[in-house]
């Protein structure tokens, strides 16, 4: 069994968060250190550690994370202009949290994806 996060936390509203959707699935919480003007975190309620650990079983959760993200940019009114979804595996991919995520972001021109 993978260890229990603060995400694991946020979802049980054992912690405050900003909590924008939560449904059976997933859950959907406000960044605390926003890079862009909307900067969302879709997380599954399952802890699942990095991408990496996702199953065959995983896949409504996982596709749920993208019919969230639609719903919420459209919310946000980022939906028209657009927006970037990042999931972030393990250290080299900059994974700070060991419960996969979506990064939903926008609000602004984000520039290039990847910086040398």
């Amino acid at each position: 069994m993978a260890e229990e996060t603060i995400f694991s936390k946020i979802i049980r509203k054992e912690i405050p968060a900003d909590i924008l959707y939560q449904d059976d699935l997933v859950t959907a919480i406000r960044d605390i250190n926003p890079r862009a003007p909307s900067h969302i975190l879709i997380i599954p309620n399952k802890l699942i550690p990095t991408m990496n650990d996702i199953e065959a079983d995983d896949e409504l959760v996982m596709g749920r994370l993208f019919t969230v993200a639609k719903k919420l940019a459209e919310a946000e009114g980022i939906a028209e202009d657009g927006y970037r979804v990042i999931m972030n595996c393990n250290s080299h991919g900059g994974q700070e949290v060991y419960h996969i995520h979506m990064h939903l972001v926008g609000g602004r021109p984000l520039g290039p994806m990847l910086v040398s």
